[in-house]
Formats: C-alpha cells, sequence, structure tokens
C-alpha cells in the first residue's frame, strides 16, 4: 500500500479516537456543568427594565451612598477588574479593613445565596448591606433617602423606573434597581462554555486534561454547575484544615448566621468563572497564586498531592472559565445640590 495513503489512514484513525474522546468528555461534562445563558432569567421578585437597569447601573457606582461620598459598589466590586477589587480583604470607610475577601459580582446571580456565609438570600438582599456596614460604607438608610431625594434627576429617574409607585425613592427599590443592573453582569462565552455546547477546538489539550483531572479528582463535587461553585455550602478543610494564615480561627463562616455546630468553618463555594481574573483566592485573601490554591484545595478538601503536571492542567482549565466581560459605559450622575448631605470622613465616635 502507498507509504503516503498509510500514513493518511492512520491519521484518520487517531483523528477519529480523539474526536471521540472529546465527545466523550463534553458529554461527561454536561452532565456536570452548564453554559452561562446569554439571557438571564429575571428575579421572580424584581421585573427586569431597560430603566431600572440604568438607574441601577447609576447607583451602583455613585459613591454618595456612603457617608464619605468615596465608597460605590464598584470600589470592592471593580467591573474592570473581574468584579472584584484585588485586595485580600477590602478597604472600607476611615480605611477599616472587612474581615472576608470580596467575591466577585460577575455571574453572582447564579449563586445559591449571597456572602461568603450565604446571609443574603440574593442580589436585592445583598445590594443594600454594605451601604450600612460601618467597616464598609458606613451610611444609613435615612441618609441615602436624603441623598438621593435631594437631587430631582434622581427622583425623576426613579419615578420612570418603577412607575405607579407612590413612595419611588425608597430603599427597597435601590436595592431592585442595583440587583436588576447586577443581573446583566454575566460573562458568557468562555471557552469552556464554547466547549460545552459542542465546539471541541474551543478548548486546548492541556485545558482538556485539567477538566478531566477536575471532574476524576473530586474538584468538581463543590464546584460545579452554571458557575462551577456558588451552588453549595462545604467545611473549608473536609480532610484537613490550612493554616490559621488561610483559614482564621476567628471567622467560623456559616455558624455566624445558623449557629449550628456543624457549621463551623463551612463556606459558599466560590464560583470559579473568570477566577484567573479574582487573585486573591478564598474568604481570607491570603493565596494570590492560582497554582497555590489548587494545591490547597487538594489537600484541604480531597486529601491528595497532585503532580506539577496535573496542577498545570488544572490551572490552565480554570483560564478557560474566563468568558466575555461586561461592557460597562460609566454613568454620568446627576449633580449634588445644596441639600445633599455633605460627606462625612470621620469614624464613628471620633470629632469631626
Amino acid at each position: 500500500m502507498n507509504r503516503l495513503l498509510v500514513s493518511l489512514l492512520m491519521a484518520a484513525g487517531l483523528g477519529t479516537a480523539a474526536q471521540a474522546a472529546d465527545d466523550q468528555l463534553m458529554t461527561q461534562a454536561n452532565e456536570i456543568f452548564d453554559p452561562i445563558p446569554t439571557l438571564v432569567q429575571a428575579p421572580e421578585h424584581n421585573a427586569i427594565t431597560r430603566e431600572k437597569v440604568e438607574l441601577g447601573k447609576m447607583l451602583y457606582f455613585d459613591p454618595r451612598l456612603s457617608s464619605s461620598h468615596l465608597l460605590s459598589c464598584n470600589t470592592c466590586h471593580n467591573l474592570g477588574l473581574g468584579g472584584t477589587d484585588l485586595q485580600p480583604t477590602s478597604v472600607g470607610h476611615g480605611w477599616q479593613r472587612g474581615p472576608r475577601n470580596a467575591p466577585t459580582v460577575l455571574n453572582a446571580v447564579f449563586n445559591i445565596a449571597q456572602f461568603w456565609d450565604g446571609r443574603a438570600e440574593d442580589l436585592k438582599a445583598q445590594a443594600v448591606g454594605p451601604m450600612q456596614a460601618a467597616v464598609e460604607m458606613n451610611s444609613t438608610p435615612e441618609r441615602v433617602l436624603e441623598v438621593l431625594n435631594s437631587m430631582e434627576d434622581y427622583k425623576d429617574l426613579f419615578d420612570v423606573a418603577f412607575p405607579g409607585d407612590d413612595d419611588p425613592v425608597k430603599l427597597d427599590n435601590v436595592a431592585k434597581a442595583i440587583e436588576a443592573f447586577e443581573v446583566t453582569l454575566v460573562t458568557p462565552a468562555s471557552p469552556f462554555d464554547q466547549f460545552l455546547d459542542g465546539n471541541t477546538n474551543a478548548m486546548t489539550d492541556q485545558q482538556k486534561e485539567g477538566l478531566a483531572l477536575f471532574m476524576d479528582k473530586g474538584c468538581a463535587t463543590c464546584h460545579s454547575g452554571v458557575n462551577v461553585g456558588g451552588q453549595a455550602y462545604f467545611p473549608f478543610g473536609v480532610v484537613e484544615q490550612p493554616g490559621a494564615d488561610i483559614l482564621p480561627r476567628a471567622d467560623k463562616g456559616r455558624f455566624a448566621v445558623t449557629q449550628t455546630a456543624s457549621d463551623e468553618y463551612v463556606f459558599r463555594a466560590g464560583s470559579l468563572r473568570n477566577v484567573a481574573l479574582t487573585a486573591p483566592y478564598f474568604h481570607s485573601g491570603q493565596v494570590w497564586s492560582l497554582r497555590q490554591a489548587v494545591e490547597v484545595m487538594a489537600t484541604a478538601q480531597l486529601g491528595t498531592e497532585l503532580s506539577e503536571e496535573e496542577v498545570d492542567a488544572i490551572v490552565a482549565f480554570l483560564h478557560a472559565l474566563t468568558g466575555e466581560q461586561p461592557q460597562v459605559e460609566y454613568p454620568i450622575l446627576p449633580a449634588s445640590t445644596d441639600t445633599t448631605p455633605p460627606p462625612v470622613l470621620t469614624l464613628p465616635g471620633q470629632d469631626g
């Protein structure tokens, strides 16, 4: 037989085998994960309209919702930085540091609940908490509403976003508007999403190897679903608890919400979507390397040590979870007026 023909037949056979392996991997992955939808279903309690989204975007970027006029939602969840602030723990009012790393706002709509301990059931419940936290934006509901009511442009925007509401400028509507905007902050079309949708060439061979390891080693037990995590709560240290530098002993996680002993050091599994953009890692924010984060998870959660090649492959797969970032135009905010409360730059209890 002609040598060229033999080579072509062998290549065809190898190609068929590789395609079969890709198809099998894709089938297995689709049983565990879901691609990010391009159209996100609106929350049951909050119809999403263009007017509400535009208002929510303005509120998200407006630092006057903080008492200092310096901090906005975007300060800790910067949309140009993967929806995080790239800090171990966020810096809030008066240079105070919060107790936990700020999770990304991108794709947060797909999480089972918000915050590391799940204390907010949805984005609406989460939206106004940081405004009132002394260590974060250090404001009050009364001050937030006073700020918004001091500007006629904001009052008009609330009227349009919440038609038929006799009192549209209220904290519940602030939360609904911010939630409506945050629902739009999704990152579809990552190489992994394209692979799940049938494009076997969307990921590299190393990324496919990493995906297979991610499922076979047990990572997908906690990190599954559309958000590759965010769907349930798990102890940090199923097999072996990390050191106190990574797992601070004073922060007992979900226990603070449930007061149940079995919830000590239990946290919501973080979403791994865009994880390559959101260092540092874990609720303590003490691990800056994605490789180290993978190694910590392997020993703490799975009780195994991965080879360097396995870590490389899993890290390569995690890079395949970076999707198309939302393109958000920075809004021009209503101008302050003579009745807008001035900034408060001191800490509570200090003299002005």
